[in-house]
């Protein structure tokens, strides 16, 4: 799969609202056949950033994501609302899925 995680750094005005500022654009890629998980997450030490860990089935998948009409309209609204280019770690990885976190197992509940 290809894994990426991106932190976006929003306008301060912007960053209460920036889960309605992405929400077509997270809708629609979500949607996509290839998209395994688009998730956003906000940052606990800095308010007016946001980091989004996403992930393709393949490279295939992953290309059609940026191909798309929603990602290139994103290109187009989302960049406003932020400060600075959004930075990204994208990697291929050889599974499809979450593993388990085995260091901090927890024991099976009956």
């Amino acid at each position: 799969m290809i894994f990426i995680t991106a932190k976006f750094r929003v306008r301060p005005e912007h960053a209460d609202r920036w889960p309605e500022i992405a929400a077509d654009f997270t809708r629609a890629t979500r949607g996509e056949p290839g998209c395994l998980w688009f998730d956003w997450s906000r940052s606990v030490a800095e308010p007016t950033e946001y980091v989004l860990v996403e992930a393709f089935r393949d490279e295939e998948a992953g290309v059609a994501h940026v191909q798309s009409a929603h990602f290139k309209a994103a290109q187009q609204t989302l960049p406003p609302h932020l400060v600075e280019t959004p930075r990204i770690v994208n990697a291929t990885v050889p599974q499809d899925d979450w593993s388990l976190l085995g260091e901090m197992a927890v024991p099976e509940q009956e």
